[in-house]
């Protein structure tokens, strides 16, 4: 017998759909920026941050980077409490997509911040510029400038990487699809439209990473 589809028993629960996009949505833009952020003081650590520190930012690194973002989030989730930190699904979640995107992104741009020519450096430390002038100042915008592409592309992987936080009950889309399957019993018809959207929301990502860039980053500055 041939399968019937029925997507409108999916769309009976689009209530439901919405709060899991509009959760997914909430998730990135929080661990999003501050995942770069974490990306930007991990690059300055490990290109021009004290000695001390540079060892503990690579250990950071390599761990996050070989590790299952589900183990982190589950070490996150099951491990704080042990240690007497109260945490929520949520703060959980985003606390995962942050370490998870710093690690990542660290490595990403201090790519470009190795880019920068040793002329360029040189001649702002010889203009009696800071370390920390000279990084945010001459290092940090031609580095972001190279890697954009790369860290966006980052950005949108750990987006899609969400769908895992369902497994500490976190409300995002793809636990709107468990919930619905759960439900109606289609789970594909749930699955087809969770894919959709997550499709449609990576390319409006990736666009709107895009124009930043090209807004912000790449943009030359005029007089």
């Amino acid at each position: 017998m041939a399968y019937q589809f029925d997507f409108l028993s999916t769309f009976d629960y689009g209530d439901v759909i919405v709060k899991g996009v509009l959760t997914t949505i909430e998730l990135i833009a929080i661990g999003g920026v501050l995942g770069v952020a974490v990306g930007i003081f991990g690059a300055w650590a490990r290109t021009q941050g004290p000695k001390w520190l540079k060892p503990i930012v690579s250990a950071y690194v390599e761990t996050i980077r070989n590790t299952p973002f589900l183990v982190q989030l589950f070490f996150i989730f099951f491990g704080l409490p042990s240690l007497n930190i109260q945490i929520s699904e949520m703060q959980a979640a985003i606390l995962a997509m942050v370490i998870n995107l710093g690690a990542y992104s660290t490595e990403i741009i201090r790519a470009g911040v190795q880019a920068t020519p040793r002329g360029q450096i040189e001649a702002a430390l010889s203009l009696s510029m800071s370390r920390m002038q000279v990084f945010r100042f001459i290092i940090l915008r031609p580095a972001l400038q190279k890697i954009w592409p790369a860290l966006s592309s980052q950005v949108v992987i750990v987006m899609l990487g969400s769908a895992v936080c369902s497994q500490i009950a976190v409300e995002e889309l793809s636990f709107a699809a468990n919930f619905i399957q759960g439900r109606n019993f289609r789970a594909f018809e749930a699955y087809i439209v969770a894919t959709l959207i997550y499709l449609v929301m990576s390319i409006l990502l990736r666009q709107l990473l895009r124009l930043i860039g090209q807004t912000f980053i790449t943009a030359r500055r005029t007089a």
